[in-house]
């Protein structure tokens, strides 16, 4: 900011405080109002100056700033003015001798870019920007290097408060109950809440990521740790532009992506399609000494060897009706095609010493595909915010997983002949279908209050076709296992009803929420499996046939006091659920070994839980500072628990894993996030999340109650060289964890990227490493009654990826003005 402008904003702080119109207190006055955009993109410019003076009176000086949405509205008595728009880096409008006798609306406002701080714009565009509303945190991920080829789960792992762990599971403030969106809705591009699909789509379709940490009424309730909500990029710049990325990578990795955007005064054309392959070699080492059985020790070396290529396309279309009301409709296809080899070799002990060793061969292909509708219809019946969204989604997801089993005895020093291993076919195939309405309407109320109401249906139906066959050992053939196999038809229907205002007075805003969601959770299971083989296997009763309705009222408050113009507290309440999912529920195994089974529990009822958050955001001319400490409470939360089945099978007992209800969890913890602009060429940035959980209750007579302190930390660093080129770190460490049977240690990783400008700034090359140390490891301690276990897992081996971006009709700083700006919302939040 210069001089001038800080003198002419003290000036104007002054002048309000002091009273201003004092000396026209008695006379009618009129609005002057407008909407300052950028000339560009035609996206609203928050904090923009407005300065209203008299020709006639020198010592008469008015004015204020824009809001969220770039609107002002300032009341003067009549007259002739001068009124003068400004905006840092952009070139000021006048509008001179302007003769106010009634409202005067100037109508949009745009402005441009000034040529002399275009280096300025790029700068500040670079680095992860962060905005804070009264129900969200926005992270414009901005330039981000050690992401350039990789996946949307790799770019989530550099958002403060989410942590992605070596399985790829995601988790918000150390919580994996998190409920991921895609443009403020679930989607087939999110995997119906199942997050692997995000390992499989580019990162470079990222426009901006939300973290909702305490979500208003108008999100859906389910996520007991809160929501990220994923916006993809749309441009909004006038033209035919794009960008194309292609990339390569060890092991083995490739893939290319266009983003291709047709903007005219009509419609909105876009598009994003990419293809990749990526390998992905891992491991793991299970070392487990047993309480009983013939064998005391039994040591497991797994090998991964994965490999899936995909195809994504996402076609859309925004037309617009008038000026105030459009019609979206997009189209969106994934095709995936994986194949899964694992290799477990097997050694057993007797008395410290091998008995016998086996090898086992899992072969797993995956064939997927899945396809959406989304059509979306805006009206915006004025400039103030008054408008009415519909939407409407079909989404479609097929998945087709054959896995063939084979186990052999290599070595077997025991009395007994050699068993027999039988190998096994296994067919699995999902359909899934999922219906999505709803309507939102949201009117202004005044000049700072706004009404909002709305419905979301949600519909979701899940068939899972699973079938055994395990071989003969008389005749070598494969027969159908009639008791294991089995359809599960799983129905999840959600309706919501909602309504929240909000409002502000002076420096104080808040919003306050009800939602109201009818959950219908339906399940039927054709087994040959009677009730009593139910009830021996899981050891209590299970229900084949459930419908089961929750209807609950979710209340939502969130306040923000504006201590300045760059400083806020903000306060937050709501309560959430969490609704099992289908394989959560599904109770017919799948076995990483003959020993090691996983299985859903049909008992399992939804969690419920109520959290608060304080926060505190600071920013300085070069540094960003957000904080928050908060707490919650979860009833009903699940688990998984690992126990002996009292089983046998050649002389280990089967142990089984299942996810129960446990009685409750507290979880209570802090986090701070600094962003800190030191100079031009030096960015840096740093969060950590310290975090305390503590959970009560039991199972069949065992207390599973444990509390665990733990934290996760990030830091990032990026380094402007000569000749256009960048150079950014990221390190990442999550602490030690424990829960009823579990210890895991730390983890630590280290990524690595380098990029220069190429072209004349049309196109950038980056080099990457992902787990620069190869240190992401799982190293648990579990501990039971009828076993103890160490074991190191490692999902993905360190990653190198080389990336050519090249733009199109579009400049390198055009894109970043756009990522800085954020495109468009999601629609309907009260910013206050």
């Amino acid at each position: 900011m210069t001089f001038k402008r800080m003198i002419l904003f003290s000036f104007l702080l002054i002048f309000f405080i002091s009273g201003p119109y004092s000396g026209y207190s008695q006379s009618k006055q009129y609005t002057i109002s407008g909407k300052v955009l950028d000339d560009a993109l035609n996206v609203p410019l928050e904090y923009a100056t407005i300065a209203i003076s008299r020709p006639s009176d020198p010592e008469f000086l008015d004015g204020g700033v824009t809001d969220i949405n770039g609107e002002f509205s300032i009341k003067v008595p009549p007259g002739v003015y001068n009124i003068t728009i400004e905006f840092i880096s952009y070139t000021p409008k006048s509008f001179k001798n302007q003769t106010v006798e009634s409202d005067l609306d100037l109508g949009n406002i745009e402005l441009g870019i000034s040529s002399s701080s275009l280096d300025e714009v790029v700068i500040r565009a670079e680095t992860t920007q962060v905005e804070v509303r009264l129900d969200k945190k926005i992270y414009n991920i901005g330039k981000d290097l050690t992401t350039k080829g990789g996946t949307v789960s790799d770019a989530l792992s550099n958002v403060p408060s989410v942590a992605v762990d070596v399985e790829g599971s995601i988790s918000l403030r150390g919580n994996e109950n998190v409920r991921v969106l895609i443009n403020g809705k679930p989607s087939a591009l999110a995997g119906f809440g199942s997050t692997d699909v995000l390992g499989q789509l580019p990162a470079e379709a990222i426009d901006r990521v939300e973290v909702i940490t305490s979500p208003s009424a108008r999100y859906d309730a389910e996520g007991t740790a809160g929501i990220i909500n994923i916006i993809l990029r749309k441009d909004k710049t006038l033209g035919f532009n794009g960008s194309v990325s292609t990339n390569i990578g060890y092991p083995d990795s490739y893939g290319i992506t266009a983003n291709v955007n047709l903007r005219t005064d009509k419609y909105n054309l876009f598009n994003t399609t990419g293809y990749n392959y990526r390998s992905g070699p891992g491991g793991g080492n299970f070392d487990t000494r047993y309480f009983q059985g013939d064998f005391g020790r039994v040591l497991e070396n797994r090998d991964y060897d994965r490999s899936n290529k995909g195809f994504n396309t996402n076609l859309g279309m925004e037309y617009y009706l008038n000026d105030k009301s459009s019609i979206t409709a997009s189209t969106f296809f994934r095709y995936g095609d994986g194949e899964d080899i694992t290799t477990n070799l097997t050694q057993k002990f007797q008395n410290n010493a091998l008995a016998q060793e086996t090898l086992r061969r899992e072969v797993e292909s995956e064939e997927d595909k899945s396809f959406q509708f989304s059509l979306n219809y805006v009206n915006r019946f004025n400039e103030e915010g008054h408008k009415l969204t519909m939407d409407f989604q079909y989404a479609r997801d097929e998945e087709e997983e054959p896995a063939f089993i084979t186990e052999n005895v290599r070595i077997n020093n025991t009395a007994e002949e050699n068993p027999f291993l039988a190998s096994e076919e296994v067919f699995t195939k999902e359909k899934q279908n999922e219906y999505l309405i709803q309507a939102d309407y949201v009117l202004p109320i005044g000049e700072d209050s706004q009404f909002e109401a709305g419905f979301r249906g949600n519909f979701e139906n899940e068939e899972t076709d699973y079938n055994l066959n395990i071989e003969d050992e008389a005749t070598g053939r494969l027969v159908r296992n009639d008791t294991v196999s089995n359809i599960f038809d799983y129905t999840e229907n959600v309706n919501a009803l909602y309504t929240q205002y909000g409002t502000k007075f002076g420096d104080f805003s808040f919003l306050l929420g009800l939602r109201l969601e009818n959950t219908q959770l339906k399940g039927t299971i054709d087994t040959e499996f009677s009730e009593e083989d139910l009830v021996n296997t899981f050891g209590f009763d299970i229900d084949t046939d459930f419908d089961n309705n929750y209807l609950g009222l979710f209340p939502t408050v969130n306040l923000i006091y504006e201590l300045a113009e760059t400083e806020n507290v903000t306060l937050g309440y709501n309560r959430r659920i969490n609704r099992p999912r289908g394989w959560l529920i599904n109770p017919f195994p799948s076995r990483a070994s003959r020993t090691n089974v996983f299985q859903g529990n049909p008992n399992l009822n939804p969690s419920y839980a109520s959290a608060f958050d304080l926060g505190y955001l600071k920013r300085w001319d070069k540094i960003t500072l957000t904080s928050s400490v908060y707490y919650q409470y979860e009833t009903d939360a699940f688990e998984r628990v690992q126990q002996g089945t009292g089983e046998f099978f050649e002389g280990i007992e089967i142990i089984r894993t299942i996810p129960i209800n446990l009685a409750t969890n507290e979880r209570i913890g802090a986090e701070a996030g600094v962003l800190y602009n030191p100079a031009k060429w030096l960015r840096l940035n740093g969060s950590v999340n310290f975090f305390q959980f503590k959970t009560e209750g039991d199972f069949n007579g065992i207390d599973y109650g444990a509390k665990n302190n733990s934290w996760f930390g990030r830091f990032s660093s990026k380094v402007s060289l000569p000749a256009n080129i960048d150079f950014q770190t990221n390190a990442f460490y999550r602490g030690a964890q424990e829960n009823a049977q579990t210890q895991s240690d730390g983890i630590f990783s280290l990524d690595l990227a380098l990029s220069k400008e190429i072209f004349k700034e049309r196109a950038t090359l980056s080099f990457n490493v992902r787990d620069l140390l190869n240190s992401r490891k799982r190293n648990s301690l579990t501990t039971t009654d009828r076993f103890i276990q160490e074991s190191e897992f490692q999902w993905r081996e360190r990653q190198f990826t080389l990336t050519l971006i090249y733009r199109f009709n579009q400049k390198k700083r055009d894109q970043n003005r756009n990522r800085q700006n954020g495109g468009e919302d999601d629609g309907g939040d009260f910013e206050g």
